[in-house]
């Protein structure tokens, strides 16, 4: 289960415990929190390939990261092979250490064109994207999919030989098909059949890891060789030490509101050091709801940070309210739109 280190070809990473491309989440104050419990990998949202290619500022502002983030994957969609060399080599060229190919993300706006989880309709893209990026850079590629389009179209045995062909260094399955989106529980079947089909690559399982118990789960259940965490670190970074404790023979940290609140402050002034005072706001509340989220006696809290419209002000209620009442145990998953794709 639990692998320190970890090796993607001749990339040693700290664990095979990984943190998600989360799309709308995943930014550079995600990340710095998530980083300082030593996952094995961490990626930045995803970036579609034509705007890209065409240095448009705001798609590298979400590759962005220091140095304290390595190993740091970048994550690429789309479905024309002629861009998927050069979008590689951009990022192997940022200085990246691991290059990922989304064929998961299940919105509309990324599936119209073919990209995202809409290239699980169209097998022999996925080889030619593959096999592109892997002549074109020296760092190694990864892909992240899901079962298959529905539940009458389950291709991803099929997907994990192409990855193999095509030289991929690992596959990521997300147990759930793209008609599927974030309902019912994930179908960690389907990554057991990924691990049953590989012969040399690598199988990352991903789907409803919450906490340090169901990561343990999806090992047992699956025998996939590392665990990509996503919903599951929204507002809960330590989730990543948890599962490490957990699966070392230790118990969990205790975490009391007041710890909620301190670490909950450290990722609000990491928004306030990194977004503009409206992008700041949008996020505080966004971020504000994953730390509270079915925590009881914070309803006041919540609904107080939705309303206001004063940094400063959000800061203060932050600090002053009564953290020491606050119970916790009765938290809830992430809400199923909190992100619309988790890639």
């Amino acid at each position: 289960m639990l692998k320190r280190p970890f090796h993607l070809r001749s990339l040693q990473l700290p664990s095979n415990i990984f943190c998600a491309p989360l799309a709308g989440c995943s930014d550079v104050p995600f990340r710095r929190m998530t980083v300082k419990y030593r996952p094995g990998l961490v990626y930045c949202e995803m970036v579609k390939m034509e705007p890209l290619v065409r240095n448009d500022p705001n798609t590298y502002r979400l590759l962005d990261y220091d140095r304290s983030m390595h190993p740091i994957g970048g994550q690429i969609c789309g479905s024309k092979p002629e861009l998927a060399g050069c979008c590689a080599k951009i990022i192997e060229d940022l200085g990246f250490d691991v290059v990922d190919l989304n064929c998961g993300c299940p919105v509309d706006k990324v599936t119209k064109d073919g990209s995202g989880s809409g290239m699980l309709k169209n097998l022999d893209i996925i080889g030619e994207v593959l096999a592109n990026m892997v002549a074109a850079v020296k760092i190694p590629v990864t892909i992240k999919i899901r079962a298959g389009w529905d539940s009458s179209q389950i291709v991803a045995p099929q997907i994990v030989r192409i990855a193999e062909e095509a030289g991929a260094a690992a596959i990521c399955i997300h147990g759930r098909t793209r008609a599927q989106g974030y309902k019912g529980p994930a179908n960690w079947d389907f990554i057991r059949d990924c691990k049953m089909a590989a012969t040399t690559i690598p199988v990352i399982g991903n789907g409803d890891v919450f906490d340090a118990e169901s990561a343990q789960k999806l090992f047992e259940y699956t025998n996939c060789d590392a665990i990509l965490l996503a919903r599951g670190t929204m507002g809960k970074p330590w989730l990543i030490e948890d599962i490490y404790r957990h699966l070392s023979g230790d118990a969990p940290l205790p975490r009391t509101g007041l710890e909620y609140r301190d670490i909950f402050l450290e990722h609000v002034d990491h928004i306030l050091s990194y977004k503009n005072e409206k992008g700041a706001l949008l996020d505080l509340r966004r971020v504000g709801c994953w730390f509270l989220r079915g925590a009881q006696n914070m309803r006041h809290l919540r609904e107080a940070l939705n309303r206001s419209k004063c940094l400063i002000e959000i800061r203060e209620m932050i600090c002053n309210y009564p953290w020491h009442e606050a119970d916790f145990s009765q938290e809830q998953k992430p809400e199923e739109e909190a992100c619309e794709s988790t890639c």
